[in-house]
C-alpha cells in the first residue's frame, strides 16, 4: 500500500504539475482556507488531544501556521527567482546563477505534542518549494491526526499530498520507500531509525529533536520578570515543548527566590488550583504520564507534585537541589518538572552544559548582556534566547532547529524553502571569445600557466594588468568602430 502511495506521488510530481509558482500559491491559499474554515475542528481535536483551550490552540497552532502561509505567499517570487552571484574575469560577459529546483518527494513525519503546527509547518515549505509530500500525523494525537486525515484531501491535490495515519507499522512500512527528503519532529531515538532507514537510499534528512535545554540565571537579573518568562514557557503545553526549559541552573541564594517567584508566576497563570484552570493542559497519555512520574523518583519537591492518572494530570512542579547525575538530568523530560541545580555562577554553569549533549535550546537571564553572550560563545546548542523563553522560535527570519543529538537540518520561513529545494549551480557561456579560452587548452606551457596565474589569482601589477587587458580592450575598440561605421551608412542610405 505504501508503495502505490508514493509511487502515485512520483508519478504526479514527474508531470510538472507541483513547479509552477501559480500552483504552489494555490495549494499554500488552499491550506490557509482550510485552518480557517475548519477552525472550530482544530480546536475541538486540539482540545481532546492535549486539553488545549480554544486560545492556545489558535495562538500556538493555527495562527503560527497562517503567519507562516503569507510570509511564503509573498515571497515565494523572489526567493524562486535565479539568484545572480559574483563574477570573475573569465565569465564576465556570462550567466552566472544559482537555479533553485524542488527535491522531488519528501516525506515529512509529525510530531503529536503540536500536532497540527509540526505537522503542517514543514509541509507548507515542502510545498512552496514544489515538491509533492507525503504526510505522516504522528498517531499519538489521534483526533488531530484523524481530521486532518479527513480535510486534507478536501483542499491540497490529491496525488501530491498524500496522507497516511497509522502506528508504527505504518510509518515502519513507510521508510522502506525511497524520498528525496525525510522531515522528522520527534525524539533522538526515533531520529536514530530514521536516519538509518535514510542510508540505504542516501536520503538526506531534516531531523527535528530535543534534549535538555538549559536555563541559567545569573544572581543579579530581576528575578520577578524572570520567574514569570520561565514559568510560561516551562508549562505551556504542560511541559510538553521541545524548546521547554528543561532545567535551571543558578546559585542557592537564587533558587529560594526563584520558588516564591514561581509560586506566585502559577497562581497568576493558573489560580490555586491548575488541574480547575482551562489554561493548563494535560499529559498526552497514560504512556507518557506513568513515565513522567517516574522522574520524581528521589527528588525534593518545592512545588507541585500532585497527579491524577484517570485525567493525565501532573500539577506544575518545582524540583530543589537536584544533583546533576540524578535521573531526571539524564534524559530530557517533556512534562511539567522544573528541576534547579545550584552552581557558583556562569563558569560552572558552562561547564555542566557542555558536559551534556547540544540541547535544542538555551536560555540565560542576566542584566548584564556580556554574560548572556559569554555563555553563548562557549556553548553550542540550537537557538537562543536571552532573557526570555521559547521566543526565538516566532521569529521566522531565524532557522530552527537542533545541532549534534538534537538534531539536523532547520526550517521557517525561508529556510523551509531551502531545506526542500536543491541549490543548482548554473554558468550559461556564449560561444564566442574563443581566443581568451586558449589558455586552458593544451598544449600547455609555462606562459600559459603564468598568464593564468596573472588573471585568476589576482597578481597583475598595474603594467601587466594593461597588457593582460589589451586584447580585450582592442577588442572593444573594433566593436565600437563597427559599430560607428555602420550607424554612418545607416544615416547616409
Amino acid at each position: 500500500m505504501m508503495k502505490k502511495i508514493v509511487d502515485t506521488a512520483r508519478q504526479a510530481f514527474a508531470t510538472g504539475k507541483s513547479r509552477p509558482l501559480n500552483f504552489r500559491i494555490e495549494q499554500l491559499q488552499a491550506m490557509k482556507r482550510m485552518l480557517t474554515e475548519h477552525d472550530a475542528e482544530l480546536k475541538q481535536a486540539l482540545k481532546a488531544d492535549l486539553n488545549k483551550n480554544d486560545c492556545a490552540a489558535f495562538s500556538y497552532e493555527i495562527m503560527m501556521l497562517l503567519n507562516e502561509i503569507e510570509l511564503l505567499i509573498d515571497n515565494l517570487p523572489d526567493w524562486a527567482a535565479p539568484e545572480p552571484v559574483k563574477k570573475n574575469i573569465t565569465t564576465i560577459t556570462d550567466e552566472v546563477y544559482i537555479s533553485r529546483e524542488p527535491l522531488g518527494v519528501i516525506l515529512v513525519i509529525g510530531a503529536w505534542n503540536y500536532p497540527v503546527q509540526l505537522c503542517l509547518m514543514p509541509v507548507l515549505g515542502a510545498i512552496a518549494a514544489g515538491n509533492a509530500v507525503v504526510i505522516k500525523p504522528s498517531e499519538v494525537s489521534e483526533h488531530s491526526a484523524k481530521l486532518l486525515e479527513k480535510l486534507i484531501p478536501q483542499y491540497l491535490d490529491k496525488e501530491l499530498y498524500p496522507l497516511v495515519n497509522g502506528g508504527v507499522a505504518e510509518t515502519t512500512e513507510l521508510l522502506t520507500q525511497r524520498f528525496d527528503h525525510i522531515f522528522y519532529t520527534g525524539n533522538t531515538t526515533v531520529g536514530k531509525i530514521i536516519m538509518t532507514a535514510a542510508a540505504k537510499f542516501l536520503t538526506p534528512v531534516t531531523l527535528e529533536l530535543g534534549g535538555k535545554s538549559p536555563c541559567y540565571i545569573d544572581k543579579d537579573c530581576d528575578i520577578d520578570i524572570a520567574s514569570r518568562r520561565i514559568t510560561w514557557g516551562k508549562f505551556l503545553n504542560c511541559g510538553q515543548t521541545c524548546i521547554a526549559p528543561d532545567y535551571v541552573l543558578c546559585d542557592k541564594s537564587t533558587q529560594n527566590k526563584l520558588i516564591e517567584k514561581i509560586s506566585d508566576a502559577l497562581k497568576e497563570y493558573y489560580g490555586d488550583n491548575p488541574k480547575e484552570s482551562a489554561d493548563y493542559e494535560r499529559i498526552i497519555n497514560k504512556r507518557h504520564f506513568k513515565r513522567v512520574l517516574g522522574l520524581l523518583e528521589g527528588e525534593k519537591i518545592a512545588i507541585g507534585g500532585e497527579h491524577d492518572e484517570s485525567t493525565c494530570y501532573i500539577a506544575p512542579t518545582v524540583l530543589v537541589d537536584v544533583k546533576p547525575e540524578s535521573k531526571i538530568m539524564q534524559e530530557e523530560i517533556f512534562g511539567p518538572l522544573l528541576p534547579i541545580v545550584t552552581v557558583k555562577d556562569e563558569d560552572e554553569a558552562i561547564q555542566l552544559i557542555n558536559k551534556g549533549e547540544k540541547p535544542l535550546a538555551l536560555y540565560a537571564f542576566a542584566n548584564n548582556k556580556k554574560i548572556i553572550k559569554k555563555i553563548i560563545s562557549q556553548t553550542s546548542s540550537g537557538g537562543v534566547t536571552g532573557n526570555d523563553c521559547l521566543m526565538h522560535f516566532t521569529i521566522a527570519e531565524l532557522p530552527f532547529g537542533g545541532v549534534g543529538h538534537s538534531g539536523m537540518g532547520s526550517y521557517h520561513g525561508k529556510h523551509s524553502f531551502d531545506t526542500f529545494c536543491h541549490k543548482r549551480a548554473c554558468l550559461i557561456k556564449s560561444l564566442s571569445m574563443e581566443a581568451v579560452n586558449k589558455l586552458r587548452y593544451p598544449p600547455y606551457s609555462q606562459k600559459k600557466l603564468e598568464w593564468t596565474k596573472f588573471i585568476l589569482m589576482g597578481k597583475l601589477n598595474k603594467k601587466k594588468l594593461a597588457l593582460a587587458l589589451l586584447p580585450f580592450i582592442a577588442l572593444a575598440a573594433a566593436v565600437i568602430f563597427k559599430f560607428r561605421l555602420y550607424k554612418r551608412r545607416i544615416q547616409v542610405t
